[in-house]
């Protein structure tokens, strides 16, 4: 099986987004819908976001180059630019298409809205969120959720874990 590698670029709203897809090309017209419509609904949000969907081999390196952790992991945010107060005006969210699968799986969700959902917690990280204190944790997954409902999407993080959603027609 061939890998398919898909590439958009888009400019809409004051957002300039890039999405490139070695693993997960089917889904890249979802998030990106999706994301362009997330992007003012987020204080702080930049101007630029770079989206790889990328499988576990190339998450894998990454995920030790930078965090010295072995193994895949579900999605990994960089800060590319900066403004003269520190803000982050551009950034890049790795997301693993693999990790995303495998979870909506085991949840029987749509592996779109889990990708989704990874996407999102990157732009949140670039905007300002972090989920290291229990606290702040509790306030970044919160904060994903309600995105995803003004979206229609529905609440995903805090999600029922007896649920089980329908595909939804991806456009």
């Amino acid at each position: 099986m061939s890998t398919r590698h898909a590439t958009i670029r888009t400019k809409k709203a004051g957002l300039k987004l890039s999405i490139m897809a070695a693993e997960g090309a089917t889904h890249v017209a979802y998030l990106r819908k999706h994301l362009l419509a997330a992007w003012p609904l987020i204080e702080n949000a930049p101007a630029e976001l770079s989206v790889a969907l990328v499988g576990d081999g190339r998450m894998s390196q990454l995920h030790e180059t930078f965090l010295k952790v072995k193994g895949p992991t579900d999605v990994l945010t960089f800060e590319l630019d900066h403004d003269a107060d520190g803000h982050c005006t551009g950034g890049e969210v790795i997301v693993c298409v693999p990790e995303a699968r495998r979870r909506a799986e085991e949840l029987k969700i749509d592996v779109a809205d889990e990708l989704l959902l990874y996407a999102l917690h990157g732009l949140l990280h670039l905007s300002g969120f972090d989920d290291r204190t229990p606290s702040d944790y509790r306030a970044m997954h919160s904060k994903e959720d309600e995105i995803l409902k003004q979206l229609g999407v529905g609440t995903l993080f805090h999600r029922p874990r007896a649920v089980i959603k329908k595909s939804r027609k991806r456009s």
